[in-house]
């Protein structure tokens, strides 16, 4: 399975919460904490952080979507 994340940077919080659950994939801008998506489509190890990153988010700024890949 795979996902694709969309963050909005106008709803970031700059809580940090996405960057302890997934760092592979989310960081921080160094001037002022708003989430930076590092990776669209992540490896499938990191899928378990990726959701937790949108769950633990407080402003609801990371959209998880999963879809079937294609054969």
């Amino acid at each position: 399975m795979r996902v694709n994340i969309d963050v909005d940077q106008s709803r970031c919080v700059a809580a940090g919460h996405c960057v302890s659950a997934a760092p592979e994939v989310f960081d921080q801008r160094d001037e002022d904490g708003v989430v930076v998506l590092l990776d669209e489509a992540p490896a499938e190890h990191e899928h378990e952080g990726v959701r937790e990153a949108a769950l633990l988010c407080p402003s609801a700024a990371i959209a998880v979507r999963e879809a079937e890949r294609r054969l």
